[in-house]
């Protein structure tokens, strides 16, 4: 479970072409980054996975499902980390999770469960508005596994994180090993670890698509480089 299928997808955003013509398909288990300089259409195709938005061509399929923004089915299968963290500060981590579980139908034991995976367990009953931004974070990430989806899709997860918080995380994300991950990212070295292959955007297409397996971060770098037209920067 957990397959994503993406076939000949085109977005519009007025006179702009965010994507063009995309196509890709990610087995269940693989964790896929998307890769490219700002503007390349990452955004625009997590917005999509998301069920945020539709194309305005091609289709987006998970487990045979299309994903559409009334696809109630496909978004139970989704678990979403954003920009947003999409938690109220006047809460505690327990109270969210609580809360979010309710929204969900999800066994409120689980949320203990989750708080011990993100290593939140004794900050629980603390208001998220004391949190440092690393424990939001991890807390982001417990309300999206809160109801055990399928596919898990990150966007950024490491901005604006330091280097301790940011090697924390990629520890946590390690234990969601068994879903599907589609992770959007400028951090190439991270990807490397993170990742089993990566798709690099350019001005809205599909430039390239590397394997990771056995890739250093330098060969990755120069790989990506040359498919965004910089190889000057090497």
């Amino acid at each position: 479970m957990g397959t994503i299928s993406v076939a000949g997808v085109t977005r519009r955003l007025g006179s702009t072409t965010a994507l063009r013509d995309v196509s890709f398909t990610v087995d269940s288990g693989e964790h896929v980054g998307l890769f490219g300089p700002n503007g390349a259409g990452k955004t625009s195709l997590m917005q999509l996975l998301s069920t945020l938005a539709s194309p305005d061509d091609g289709c987006i399929r998970i487990d045979g499902d299309e994903v559409t923004p009334d696809a109630t089915a496909v978004r139970a299968k989704l678990g979403v980390v954003s920009h947003r963290p999409m938690v109220y500060g006047t809460l505690t981590a327990r109270e969210n999770l609580r809360l979010h579980a309710r929204l969900r139908t999800v066994d409120a034991a689980r949320v203990e469960r989750v708080l011990e995976d993100v290593n939140l367990r004794t900050h629980a009953s603390t208001r998220v508005a004391d949190f440092s931004h690393g424990m939001t974070k991890r807390l982001s990430i417990a309300r999206a596994v809160l109801h055990d989806p399928t596919v898990l899709l990150l966007d950024e997860p490491y901005a604006g994180l330091d280097q301790r918080s940011a090697m924390d995380l990629q520890r946590i994300l390690t234990r969601f090993d068994d879903r599907t991950v589609v992770i959007a990212t400028h951090d190439l070295e991270r990807a490397v670890d993170d990742c089993d292959r990566a798709l690099v955007l350019v001005d809205g297409t599909l430039e390239r698509t590397v394997s990771l397996t056995d890739l250093d971060r330098h060969s990755f770098e120069t790989e990506y480089l040359e498919a965004v037209g910089r190889s000057d920067l090497q």
